[in-house]
């Protein structure tokens, strides 16, 4: 596929209606489908897989309004118009791991996870395709459903989707990997403990599925509850949907993977401010692409661990100019975002990374490098003013299909630990560039 987003436009298209207003740095059009919570971070989390996503011509979009209910909204693209349907359901959005997930089935089927933190799976259905009224809550496969963490959907290109969330608390959870069937309708647990924290230790992971139907997966190790805890990258694979996994040379892990046998994209120390739960992709190639940041001596940078050849490579971006430690536990504050991670190889492979950084004002920022050129990282803000505490979610399913990218944005506060900033709903909305600036 041919992502020329990067080098010739990003369309970020409006889901629903239009309103206003962040100042922008550039031309474009701000489209706002609602207002939702924003005394903590829980809409714009990373983690969540998804917030808004595409079936064929028509997008979902999911988040708590300001009384933390559950609100479905969908059109039909490029401009159909909105249809907003607050559900029955409600989540407890004042702790921002109790992010909303969805996707859409191969059928049309919408599918929900919400309202998480180490607590009893909380799943529904569509009760018909591309509908938004919601089945009752039921469970998945009723296996290991008790203390459900970071629900996560990813569609497979057959139409299955897979189902991945931790098991148990911070420091000694397992990863739980569900698939559900097209042709029968109904779950099946694949793995109990994909990757075994072994009581000791659990994996924050991230995982993109490629055009190929690749599952790639990679993780950070935490020791604790404490996120300076946080160590190394490891990596796996899996070509057959989710059964088996495989290391990036094609040798086959047993499972479940442990520390000890897990293979390392890169080596990173405990107390280095290694983040957990960032983003990954793959080029045409089928080679991974994992972002995240950590200290270098004093500054805190953005690096991308990526295959080439055979062989992890990392590219410290070092644009940033300032440092921080992370400690604690809960919902962190932050000065920067987690970042994602885009490839554009229209003329080469340029590297995206989508964030927001306090030392730029929080704005949207995009920063890029053609890794096949003997070039800096170009660094520009999409937006004159703060988003806040914000970090970046976008449409994958529909920019694996047509290179666009719809980018979900408000502006929410986030107090260190898991803290609350008494604030009203924003709006919660979608940002359209009709050209991206170089």
């Amino acid at each position: 596929m041919n992502f020329r987003f990067c080098i010739f436009s990003i369309i970020l298209l409006s889901i629903f209606g239009s309103c206003s207003s962040i100042p922008l740095a550039y031309h474009a059009k701000e489209n706002v489908l609602g207002e939702g919570w924003s005394s903590n971070s829980v809409n714009t989390v990373i983690f969540r897989q998804n917030a808004v996503t595409t079936h064929k011509d028509i997008q979902f979009a999911a988040y708590y309004d300001g009384e933390g209910n559950v609100v479905l909204a969908k059109r039909k693209l490029p401009r159909g118009n909105r249809k907003i349907h607050k559900t029955p359901y409600t989540g407890n959005a004042k702790d921002a791991h109790n992010a909303i997930s969805i996707a859409v089935d191969g059928e049309g089927f919408l599918h929900i996870s919400w309202d998480h933190h180490d607590n009893p799976l909380r799943y529904a259905k569509s009760l018909e395709p591309l509908g938004l009224e919601l089945s009752e809550m039921q469970p998945m496969t009723g296996i290991d459903e008790n203390k459900v963490s970071y629900p996560q959907f990813y569609n497979l290109p057959s139409g299955d989707l897979i189902f991945m969330y931790r098991s148990g608390q911070s420091g000694s959870g397992t990863l739980v990997l569900n698939r559900y069937n097209l042709g029968t309708h109904n779950w099946d647990q694949l793995h109990s403990n994909l990757i075994d924290g072994e009581g000791a230790r659990n994996a924050y992971w991230q995982a993109y599925v490629d055009q190929s139907g690749t599952i790639h997966l990679s993780w950070v190790w935490r020791e604790s509850w404490d996120v300076s805890t946080n160590h190394d990258i490891a990596y796996a694979k899996s070509v057959d949907g989710g059964k088996t996994w495989e290391k990036s040379d094609g040798s086959s892990y047993e499972l479940p993977i442990t520390q000890a046998s897990a293979e390392y994209a890169a080596m990173i120390p405990q107390n280095s401010s290694l983040i957990n739960q960032t983003a990954m992709t793959a080029d045409r190639d089928g080679n991974p692409y994992i972002a995240n940041y950590w200290n270098e001596g004093n500054t805190t940078q953005y690096h991308v661990v990526y295959l080439k050849e055979g062989k992890w490579l990392t590219e410290n971006t070092a644009f940033r100019t300032t440092g921080f430690q992370l400690g604690g536990g809960g919902t962190k504050k932050i000065p920067i975002s987690r970042p994602e991670l885009f490839i554009d190889e229209a003329s080469g492979k340029k590297l995206c990374l989508l964030f927001r950084d306090a030392d730029r004002g929080s704005k949207i920022t995009l920063a890029s490098r053609d890794l096949t050129k003997k070039e800096a990282w170009k660094v520009i803000d999409l937006t004159k003013e703060s988003v806040g505490d914000w970090e970046p979610n976008f449409d994958k399913e529909l920019f694996k299909k047509t290179g666009k990218l719809h980018l979900f944005v408000q502006q929410v506060n986030q107090v260190d630990g898991e803290g609350l900033q008494s604030s009203a709903p924003t709006p919660v909305k979608i940002l359209e560039y009709n050209t991206l600036p170089e």
